[in-house]
């Protein structure tokens, strides 16, 4: 068994509504802003283990969980559940850590986060990164994701999940091996009384259900992140972001970077060697 040390510590904050959120800390210098690290709708800080390994200690790295994920509190009222909302604690999470600045990395629902804070507090924003999002999203995406969020399905075993897991998004990692699926499994499932089950609170889905749904145009959101130096990763064959989209977004904000991560889909995990060695550029640009 290893005996080595979690290169970061847990910690925890309590928000102005009283819930304790975690994240994951890992050291790094205190001379530049430091990576902050916003997960998708259902995952959580564990999805960016191997990124922070490979930016801390050259950078401090901060991966939050928001509220309703693994070791955050679950909201008593879920139709907080929300990107403004993620938003609001994103700065407590700042202002605790007397944090004036940072570099975002938001993948898909973090991404949203980041713009909503990019049009909130866009001096709190370095730079950024998207991660497979943008302010149009595909109606084929969307869909996916409603038709399989909040279903709390249970597992047997971890290889069952595993096999789960594959079922549902197999086309978007199809050089997967079964090795591939049990470490994402392990990212996105927790144990519960023999049990294996989504790391989530099932009520998340509430907002999405809720009717009327209003739409908010994300296009302000996202020229107002663009005055920040600003990638944009995007898998090849993602149902969520699309090339057309992307595209959009450069003529929208001309001085951002993209790279596009091959035979890939929604969303990157950016140990992709295209997607890490794009971050490495970008982020040297940034603090040189």
């Amino acid at each position: 068994m290893s005996t080595d040390k979690p290169r970061y510590e847990d910690r925890y904050f309590v928000v102005r509504d009283g819930l304790k959120l975690h994240y994951r800390d890992y050291p790094g210098a205190t001379d530049r802003p430091p990576i902050l690290c916003l997960h998708g709708l259902t995952r959580n800080a564990r999805d960016f283990a191997d990124f922070a390994e490979r930016h801390s200690p050259a950078f401090r790295v901060i991966a939050l969980e928001f509220r309703g994920r693994a070791e955050s509190d679950y909201d008593p009222l879920p139709m907080r559940y929300t990107p403004l909302t993620y938003a609001a604690d994103v700065l407590e999470l700042l202002d605790q850590l007397g944090i004036d600045q940072a570099i975002f990395v938001g993948t898909s629902l973090g991404g949203l986060v980041t713009m909503a804070v990019a049009a909130m507090q866009p001096q709190r924003i370095a730079a950024a990164i998207l991660n497979d999002v943008g302010p149009a999203l595909t109606p084929v995406g969307l869909e996916r994701i409603q038709n399989y969020v909040g279903n709390d399905t249970r597992f047997r075993t971890w290889d069952e999940a595993a096999a789960a897991i594959k079922a549902n998004q197999g086309p978007a990692f199809p050089n997967y091996n079964h090795d591939d699926w049990l470490a994402m499994v392990r990212r996105n499932c927790r144990e519960d009384n023999g049990e294996i089950r989504f790391d989530y609170d099932m009520a998340i889905i509430i907002p999405f259900e809720a009717a009327p749904t209003p739409k908010i145009d994300m296009w302000p959101l996202f020229r107002a992140l663009g005055e920040k130096p600003l990638l944009v990763v995007r898998g090849e064959i993602s149902d969520l972001l699309s090339a057309e989209s992307l595209a959009k977004m450069h003529d929208a904000v001309p001085d951002m970077k993209s790279v596009t991560v091959p035979q890939t889909g929604h969303a990157p995990m950016l140990d992709e060697p295209e997607a890490e060695e794009a971050i490495d550029d970008f982020l040297s640009a940034v603090v040189s």
